[in-house]
């Protein structure tokens, strides 16, 4: 979880960070003096609450809370003030909770869990993620799968980067090997790869993610939370998660990464 916390008195905003660092879910904290330099902050990150004081000078908390809920639709507002009279103001913006100053640690584990109940509660487990920002690593139950085969690892990686769509082994080939010859014995490599392949993902649980058919291989994308996937549908979690990297090790993945680049800049 991570948590932004705004507020231009500096002693009230190194107390609201401080108490909300030692919440039992451990969150990432950020605090801002400035509404603006957390908006700023904003549209290269992601947060799941933000704590804001409502009446400051560079702006207004209503105001700040109808451009967050722009920038970040699902994040959750919860509003700390001293002034009663902005409550109406704040749920009629869909804030997830009001807390009057000084803020006490109680009632802030209670406002943030009453926040978060929904979301906690709601998303299933997450059996399967592929990470493509940055390194490619396959993720099944929290943990990062372990490939005996470097050609095997890249296999995946290459069939996520297709989203789904069937490769034949020659095309496959083309990629892995880029100017061998796709003679016997190189196609008897091939096997041992799509072999290696499988047997990992079998070792996890996860071998139904992957088709072979007639000579014809895939992915099933709709298996695999995927940071990329889940980019191109508009996720703003992952578009402020990509800092223009793409699967580094692999040199095919510029033609992706020159695409996600576009997808980001068009964003904007």
């Amino acid at each position: 979880m991570t948590i932004v916390c705004i507020d231009d008195e500096k002693l009230v905003l190194d107390l609201t960070v401080s108490m909300c660092r030692e919440l039992p879910m451990k969150p990432e904290v950020k605090g801002f003096q400035k509404a603006n330099d957390a908006l700023l902050w904003l549209k290269d990150h992601t947060a799941d609450i933000t704590l804001t004081d409502i009446n400051m000078p560079d702006m207004n908390g209503l105001v700040l809370t109808a451009k967050l809920k722009r920038l970040c639709p699902d994040m959750k507002i919860i509003f700390l003030t001293g002034y009663s009279e902005y409550a109406v103001d704040a749920f009629a913006l869909h804030a997830s909770g009001y807390i009057m100053k000084p803020v006490g640690k109680e009632r802030l584990l209670s406002e943030i869990e009453h926040a978060m109940s929904d979301h906690w509660q709601t998303k299933p487990p997450v059996h399967i993620e592929a990470h493509t920002f940055g390194e490619f690593d396959l993720i099944i139950d929290g943990e990062p799968a372990v490939f005996t085969r470097k050609k095997a690892k890249e296999l995946l990686a290459y069939l996520i980067d297709r989203h789904g769509h069937s490769v034949s082994r020659a095309n496959v080939f083309a990629v892995l090997f880029e100017d061998k010859l796709y003679d016997r014995s190189m196609q008897k490599q091939l096997d041992v790869i799509i072999r290696s392949l499988r047997e990992t993902l079998r070792k996890y649980d996860a071998e139904d993610i992957f088709e072979l058919n007639r000579g014809n291989l895939r992915i099933r994308p709709e298996m695999i939370d995927c940071d990329m996937y889940r980019f191109m549908d508009g996720d703003i979690e992952a578009i402020n998660m990509y800092r223009g990297e793409y699967m580094n090790s692999y040199s095919w993945a510029a033609i992706t990464e020159a695409f996600i680049a576009q997808e980001r800049y068009d964003e904007k």
